[in-house]
């Protein structure tokens, strides 16, 4: 027996969350009944269909992609803008993880494998994400000790986060750092640098927990190697909160 949601998370029709909506929404069936409880334990015999399409178990993928700025991170887009989709050539239907503003370019994650997506976005593993950023004007010693603390925005207090790599450009105008951060937050890396008066230039993710950008040209995408999905898992399983 497992839950119904888990059924079509681990078959990549679609994200937790998602399948859970496709429930509510009467579009699934087991045994040609339809059901609206996410949490309807299912036999392994009994037939599932989305939308009247019978559930199939697709082969697990896993992509790293070089999303440059100008894209949507998502799978589909109602106004017609450019999405992730159109830079990549993949079969199963996958979805991204760690997402990235529009205006921000760099490292994404993308698999039809729901339990590792949900495990690598899950607030309590805390996987580190590096970026690369180029801020205006110089940023000083104070202000980094700043946002190695932890900085209050408002809503939400920051979790430490770590500082290298600073280094000031020839005009003495701007600096390029490399910053570290186990959280995922809306526009979270822009507005703690704004919150101390140095705007974001330029915003890039390189790392996601162990995987980088190294070899990945702009707007290309590789399959991750086994040894790096094995990784995944392994850093999605440390749990932080104990």
């Amino acid at each position: 027996m497992e839950r119904l949601q888990k059924i079509l998370q681990r078959s990549g029709v679609a994200s937790r969350r998602k399948a859970g909506e496709l429930i509510l929404e009467g579009k699934v069936k087991v045994d040609g009944i339809v059901v609206l409880e996410p949490g309807t334990q299912v036999e392994e015999n009994q037939e599932v269909t989305v939308e009247d399409q019978k559930l199939l178990t697709e082969e697990k993928v896993y992509f790293a992609l070089n999303k440059p700025t100008g894209y949507l991170s998502t799978t589909k887009d109602p106004h017609k803008r450019r999405t992730i989709m159109d830079l990549v050539d993949i079969k199963q239907r996958v979805y991204p993880i760690g997402r990235l503003d529009y205006d921000t370019s760099g490292l994404i994650l993308l698999t039809n494998d729901g339990e590792l997506m949900n495990r690598l976005i899950h607030p309590r593993y805390k996987l580190e994400k590096e970026y690369h950023v180029k801020i205006k004007g110089l940023l000083r010693k104070e202000s980094s000790a700043k946002i190695n603390r932890g900085i209050d925005l408002g809503d939400f207090v920051t979790a430490p986060a770590r500082i290298e790599g600073v280094r000031y450009d020839d005009k003495r105008e701007n600096t390029y750092l490399n910053i570290t951060i186990r959280e995922g937050k809306y526009h979270q890396v822009r507005r703690m640098f704004e919150s101390l008066g140095h705007p974001v230039l330029n915003l890039k993710r390189y790392r996601f927990g162990p995987i980088t950008l190294e070899g990945i040209p702009s707007g290309a995408y590789r399959s991750l190697k086994l040894h790096e999905i094995k990784q995944l898992w392994h850093f999605s399983s440390y749990d932080t909160s104990k």
